[in-house]
């Protein structure tokens, strides 16, 4: 039977990314339940980082993860739009007022200038210039491949069935045989509440919910330098693709059990509906459609530290839609506290206590 310094349950982005950091200075083993890593939520993300998505509860991870993102080239320009009718002025200066003296470039513009096609009642915009592009095959590809080169062990189709502690150490019972480690990380996605029964400590109340996501062809095509664009009431956001297609959620968050996240046609409806109420480009085609999760704790903060109830169990858990965009800063955060070293200059300005388990 193998024994490890750690193990960590989950390969998605948040798993793979803190498995990266540790890799270097502990033996690490990367259990995944799927038969490829990042299947549920990071394999289907339709990820962006903006310094605004999340509030500003996430602003400091995501700015912080910006020059790791960038240092390894997985950015490209986007920028976005934020959008608001006629009678959402109060929500556009709310938005402002929120991240105002946070250090992220905001600017009131009109839409129109920015959007060909925007119908008349869409009056208020605001341009977020920092946004940009992820690249999360190559992100999560090259965390994966980290791993690997730091000498950890990444298994698939491995779901943990039994989890309990002995003598300082974690007996794990998996689909692909029996596996020893000092310390035992869920970093589960949707599955985080279950893998801490498993193991004996007390749920957080991680909740997942479905979120839909469309590829269209439209006549005409996203304009030559189309931003993301968002509502300003969280309705719906949609960004130009390769090949001039586009991507559109209807922004929904459907609360389900953990799952193989499928696209409920009443959405897909919703969603092109109130796409055909923003601009006046045709729906030529639904070319794709598909759903993931997004997992949130209760007070929609990241859940990062050990148990405090549980010997030798750590979170790294609820990063909702926002885990691809601060993976590089939270991944270095959450590694500090398992490893039990002094935050990293990257990360230093963070404040670790509002993301502990023990808060709730």
């Amino acid at each position: 039977m193998s024994r490890y310094d750690i193990a960590i349950v989950g390969a998605g982005i948040a798993g793979a990314s803190l498995a990266a950091e540790v890799a270097q200075h502990a033996r690490v083993l990367l259990l995944e339940a799927e038969d490829r890593p990042g299947y549920h939520a990071t394999g289907r993300s339709a990820a962006f980082w903006s310094e605004t998505y999340g509030g500003p509860d996430i602003q400091p991870l995501t700015t912080a993860s910006g020059p790791l993102l960038a240092g390894g080239g997985f950015l490209e320009p986007l920028g976005s739009l934020h959008i608001g009718r006629i009678d959402e002025r109060a929500a556009i200066d709310a938005f402002l007022a929120e991240f105002e003296g946070s250090g992220v470039e905001l600017r009131a513009v009109d839409p129109r200038d920015t959007l060909p096609g925007l119908r008349s009642e869409w009056t208020f915009g605001v341009y977020e210039p920092s946004c940009e592009y992820i690249d999360v095959g190559a992100l999560h590809g090259a965390y994966l491949a980290a791993v690997r080169r730091a000498g950890g062990e990444i298994i698939v189709s491995a779901a943990v069935e039994s989890a309990r502690r002995e003598n300082g150490c974690w007996l794990l019972d998996t689909r692909a045989g029996r596996f020893e480690a000092d310390v035992l990380v869920d970093a589960a996605g949707a599955w985080a509440d279950a893998v801490a029964v498993i193991a004996g400590a007390r749920p957080l109340g991680i909740q997942p919910y479905r979120r839909t996501m469309l590829q269209l062809r439209t006549d005409p095509a996203p304009p030559k330098h189309c931003p993301h664009v968002a509502h300003i009431g969280g309705s719906f956001y949609f960004k130009p693709e390769a090949g001039g297609r586009l991507w559109l959620s209807p922004h929904d968050e459907i609360a389900t059990d953990p799952c193989d996240a499928a696209p409920e046609e009443l959405d897909v409806a919703i969603a092109i509906d109130r796409f055909e109420h923003v601009v006046d480009w045709r729906v030529a085609a639904l070319e794709h459609k598909w759903a993931g999760l997004r997992s949130f704790a209760p007070d929609r903060l990241p859940v990062y530290g050990f148990d405090p109830a549980v010997e030798g169990f750590f979170w790294c858990a609820g990063q909702g839609g926002f885990g691809i965009q601060t993976a590089p800063a939270a991944a270095k955060l959450a590694a500090a506290l398992l490893l039990g070293k002094p935050l990293g200059a990257e990360v230093a300005h963070l404040d670790a206590g509002r993301y502990a388990p023990g808060r709730f």
